[in-house]
């Protein structure tokens, strides 16, 4: 099977990969603690000096960072090397708090861009192809990281950004682009759009969809298959760690592989911090092995995910993870039950609704109020109250048995939600406002 970037090493054997792996370690924490003053003093509070990190095994023995620390070492505490070697920034699109900004030096980047240059040769892309990228560009890695890799690959590249739709659809049809790189709402919401203009899902040339920077289900998958006719593959970073790229999905899309020579991923329990075995859901946790201009060391990136080693048809030997089954921290727990809009989303694609929805939290009185505002799709679509009332009664009979409560649920007009061209508001908690 398989188009491979770099074959030699995504189908290298387990023991090459930790080979490899072991050295850059031993390597990246002597630089680490050498360079970066904020980490030296926690590995100096652990007790751990670089000589006691010998192999991959060992990385148990060095302390965590978190977004808390990234936020106090703003701007430059975590800068591994010095500003005249970094070439670029980029930041979090993060809405709380303090923005986490990674320096990346012209290594970093060529680094970053083969990553994502792997998975867009994972999905079938070679220089042949047209890959039109509307992730957002600037400071979000989205744009940059899948630009760099499409120009790697050799693929005409059409930095569209987001947002245009028009200007999308037009350069889509126009160029014939066959590799769309984009947001999953995003997708999703080209699709509906060509299907408005009267476009078929063969009338484009697309083949192949890179889609993430944000959660999404197999139910949405499917969706998004069928309205651009294309295989929807999944594309996983963090811009702490670079990017998109840290891992990605192949042809057999059942779990994203990630690029161990460059990120050595563990799952860890989120209240204890101890590691558990491969197979167990736990907190993903990531260590750059050849960062220099922000050389994280164990960051955990409050994604719950599940690790495998099992073979895959792909040929590639690299450790894949699952789809982001949640988060230790976005989870919502209205009145004592733990509920991820994933869930919601799963009922509502499996109901035929779109997965266009908002939920909102509030609490009124001490007690939590869950509501949720469904589209219909257009050829849902009824004004009679009498329709609608039954269908929010199935719905919400849906959700309880999946969540174990049931939401208010409001059915509404079509395209009546706010569109978001990047990533989609899907949760409008309010509690925070006033607990």
């Amino acid at each position: 099977m398989g188009n491979y970037y770099q074959k030699e090493i995504e189908t290298a054997p387990r023991e090459e990969i930790l080979r490899i792996q072991n050295e850059k370690i031993v390597k990246q924490v002597k630089y680490v603690y050498e360079n970066v003053a904020y980490y030296r003093d926690l590995m100096d509070k652990k007790g751990v000096k670089p000589e006691d990190i010998k192999s991959v095994d060992d990385i148990k023995k060095l302390p965590f960072l978190t977004k808390e620390d990234l936020r106090k070492g703003y701007p430059y505490a975590l800068l591994g090397t010095d500003l005249k070697n970094c070439v670029r920034i980029q930041s979090t699109s993060g809405t709380t708090g303090q923005r986490v900004v990674s320096f990346y030096t012209q290594k970093d980047i060529d680094m970053w861009e083969e990553c994502c240059a792997r998975a867009i040769v994972a999905v079938g892309g070679t220089d042949e192809d047209v890959c039109q990228v509307c992730y957002g560009y600037g400071l979000f890695t989205g744009g940059p990281g899948l630009n760099g890799g499409s120009h790697k690959v050799g693929c005409l590249t059409l930095p569209m950004s987001s947002g245009n739709t028009d200007r999308q659809i037009q350069f889509m049809m126009d160029l014939g682009a066959t590799i769309l790189c984009c947001t999953p709402s995003y997708a999703a919401y080209i699709g509906e759009s060509l299907a408005e203009r009267g476009y078929k899902p063969e009338d484009n040339k697309l083949k192949a969809g890179i889609f993430g920077a944000e959660p999404w289900t197999e139910e949405m998958r499917r969706s998004i298959e069928k309205s651009l006719g294309i295989k929807a593959y999944d594309i996983y970073g963090l811009t702490e760690t670079s990017g998109p790229g840290v891992s990605f999905e192949c042809e057999e899309q059942t779990g994203m592989h990630i690029n161990e020579d460059h990120f050595y991923a563990e799952v860890i329990d989120p209240e204890t911090g101890e590691v558990l075995p491969e197979g167990e859901k736990g907190e993903l946790v990531f260590t750059s092995l050849d960062k220099e201009g922000f050389p994280l060391l164990r960051y955990r990136t409050r994604d719950i995910c599940v690790l495998s080693r099992k073979p895959c048809s792909c040929g590639r030997t690299f450790v894949k993870m699952s789809k982001p089954l949640g988060r230790s921290d976005d989870m919502m727990i209205i009145r004592g039950v733990n509920v991820f809009p994933s869930q919601i989303e799963t009922v509502l694609l499996n109901q035929g609704y779109t997965p266009n929805y908002q939920i909102v939290v509030d609490r009124k009185n001490n007690n939590d109020t869950f509501d949720v505002y469904v589209e219909f799709s257009p050829d849902q679509f009824s004004d009679k109250v009498s329709d609608i009332q039954v269908k929010e009664r199935e719905l919400t009979a849906a959700m309880r048995s999946m969540l174990g409560i049931g939401p208010k649920i409001h059915l509404v007009p079509p395209k009546s939600i706010e569109r978001s061209e990047g990533k989609a508001v899907r949760v409008i908690d309010k509690r925070k406002l006033h607990d």
